[in-house]
């Protein structure tokens, strides 16, 4: 008998994680979709965020493999982006999910990437990571197919939440058709 070897099967679920951290490690936001021995309790993603974030905050590389997975990460301002897959996973795929996950932010946040935007925008910036990955499948990679599709259209926004700008806008476009008419 010979030795076996492992055959793995493709799978569609291909992220384990998608992270954005502060620059003191603390957490901004953090999508798990491996439920695994890794990340089965808050305690222990908070335990492996920790790590990661010690590990990475001084590198200068884009890619680590850390505690059996691969972890590829950009830092920009005040804030780190993880994305993190299994050991055999193909780091192009995963580079172009953090490359999708930076730049759906950064156009979101209108290229103002710092830890206040994001929390201000952070209702829009979670629901550009839901319809990007799901349950660790990838479902867009396009940052502006991304962003298209979780934009606010203003006249989605109520009276009593949109600017004074954005109304006195919507009244000149009101008064204008009614000119026409």
């Amino acid at each position: 008998m010979g030795v076996e070897s492992i055959h793995l099967e493709p799978t569609l679920d291909t992220i384990k994680a998608v992270l954005i951290l502060d620059n003191n490690g603390a957490r901004i936001l953090a999508k798990y979709y491996d439920k695994g021995t890794a990340f089965a309790t808050p305690v222990e993603q908070k335990k492996f965020e920790k790590n990661l974030f010690n590990k990475t905050h001084k590198a200068n590389s884009e890619i680590i493999m850390f505690e059996g997975m691969t972890c590829l990460y950009k830092t920009n301002v005040d804030l780190f982006f993880y994305v993190i897959g299994s050991v055999q996973e193909n780091e192009l795929l995963l580079m172009s999910v953090l490359d999708c996950v930076y730049n759906s932010v950064a156009q979101i946040l209108r290229k103002n990437v710092d830890r206040r935007s994001l929390l201000d925008n952070l209702e829009i910036v979670m629901l550009a990571m839901d319809e990007m990955v799901d349950n660790g499948i990838i479902l867009e990679v396009d940052p502006a197919v991304l962003v298209n599709r979780v934009a606010l259209r203003t006249d989605d926004i109520p009276l009593g939440e949109q600017t004074v700008a954005q109304v006195l806008q919507s009244a000149k476009e009101q008064l204008k058709w009614s000119l026409l008419k």
